[in-house]
């Protein structure tokens, strides 16, 4: 392919989500053109497919809690954050005419609890600024060697063939590797790696776990039978058939779910989740989610406990299950006494077996600290979010790789992960916000 043959931009940025798009407004801003590239069809898939439910867009937590979320990567983000937190991407969104409201739980959403309308005010935005998206095109990395043309040219393939784009900077916000089908497939990660830039393997976060299949033999404890599982390797997972035909996809409501790790980390949160065929998945096992699979990674597994009942001391829990029930069931006992039936009274049944369940002070410390052990996260795929990715130490303070001058990166494919709540979009906007800008200082620097 010769020279004349290539296409041609001041800033390609690649990746039509929320960070590449944002990258893209503001590399635009400055006054540069901008084209975008992306492997699916339309922009955004898997942003509009987060909204269905309603947009959560950030949270309006004071900001020093809000940047907490983000664990042990809060000093890496907080340049960024600071710049672009929560409250100027509700401004942002209100210059879109997109008003927004904050919620019970302190989340903040659009006032119509939708994210189309938004991103179509956002396209003629940035069309309006000259910006112009190329969709159907996957990056497919660097052409090394092209009659020594610098900057190295990219290679997309595209419907019609492979296109080949020499940009004078480059913006990668391809994503980490969940939800595949909506473009974020981590197929980037070898394409760097094989450029020298060091990346974190990509793990599933706020995600969902299975728990050990574990049907005793008589004789022995469920615990025993357990530890001689992982012995074995990786054990059977899920439920017991009879439980899964009940009660798997409904919820455990009003619980507390506690668990401190092996480092002395500690988690405890009231909240609810719900019973899979093979294990937990839901807002209270993702916001643990990180500390879960770091355990399981460590040691094979991780068990956190419940408190199925917490507004009852556990004296008053002791004391109405040794209540005397004369000739009804436990089942029905716990339910009048306790108001313990449904998905709390089975788990208990299938954590403790009838020999636990038989014994009043075991069932009693079993209602306020179940013990739940899991073995494994959901595959990366049903993630809702990645961990790992391009690690900070590969990074300059405006996102730029050390070792490729003019290449930036922004968004889920840094090595960064939050909790579902808002955190995530607004550190995608602001880093992108800042990939952006640090590409138009570059080309500022290089005139």
């Amino acid at each position: 392919m010769m020279d004349t043959d290539l296409r041609s931009c001041e800033i390609a940025v690649i990746g039509a989500g929320p960070a590449g798009l944002m990258a893209a407004e503001t590399a635009a801003a400055a006054g540069l053109s901008v084209q975008v590239f992306d492997a699916m069809p339309s922009v955004g898939r898997k942003f509009l497919l987060a909204g269905r439910g309603g947009l959560n867009l950030t949270h309006s937590e004071p900001l020093a809690a809000f940047m907490a979320r983000y664990g042990d990567r809060q000093q890496a983000l907080t340049p960024w954050l600071r710049d672009f937190g929560p409250e100027d991407l509700r401004a942002w969104a209100d210059a879109l005419g997109t008003q927004t409201f904050v919620g019970t739980s302190g989340r903040v959403f659009p006032k119509d609890m939708k994210a189309a309308p938004l991103l179509r005010a956002w396209l003629q935005r940035l069309r309006g600024q000259g910006v112009q998206l190329h969709m159907r095109h996957r990056w497919m990395g660097w052409a090394d060697a092209l009659n020594g043309i610098t900057p190295p040219v990219l290679r997309f393939a595209a419907p019609a063939g492979e296109v080949r784009v020499r940009a004078r900077a480059v913006v990668l916000a391809l994503g980490g590797g969940s939800w595949g089908r909506l473009g974020s497939d981590g197929t980037w990660a070898p394409l760097l790696a094989q450029r020298g830039v060091p990346v974190a393997p990509l793990a599933p976060s706020n995600c969902g776990f299975d728990v050990p299949r574990v049907d005793a033999p008589v004789g022995e404890t469920r615990r025993e039978f357990f530890l001689e599982l992982i012995g074995r390797g990786a054990p059977p997972v899920g439920w017991t058939p009879h439980f899964v035909e009940r009660f798997a996809g409904q919820p455990f409501k009003s619980v507390v779910l506690s668990f401190t790790d092996s480092q002395g980390r500690r988690f405890e949160r009231r909240g609810e989740f719900v019973a899979t065929a093979t294990g937990v998945e839901g807002s209270l096992v993702y916001a643990v989610s990180s500390l879960l699979r770091d355990e399981i990674v460590a040691h094979g597994h991780a068990t956190f406990h419940l408190d199925l009942l917490p507004d009852h001391t556990p004296e008053r829990v002791l004391a109405e299950v040794r209540h005397p029930r004369g000739s009804r069931s436990l089942s029905t006992h716990l339910k009048s006494r306790l108001g313990l039936d449904g998905i709390k009274t089975a788990v208990l049944y299938e954590q403790l077996g009838k020999d636990g369940m038989s014994d009043p002070v075991a069932l009693a410390h079993a209602i306020k600290a179940l013990p739940i052990t899991v073995v494994a996260a959901r595959p990366l795929d049903e993630a809702i979010s990645t961990a790992g990715g391009v690690a900070f130490e590969a990074l300059d303070t405006r996102l730029m790789l050390r070792t490729m001058p003019g290449v930036f990166c922004a968004g889920e494919m840094l090595d960064w992960e939050a909790p579902t709540g808002g955190y995530l979009l607004t550190a995608c906007y602001a880093t992108g916000r800042a990939a952006g800008a640090g590409a138009a200082h570059w080309l500022a620097t290089q005139a």
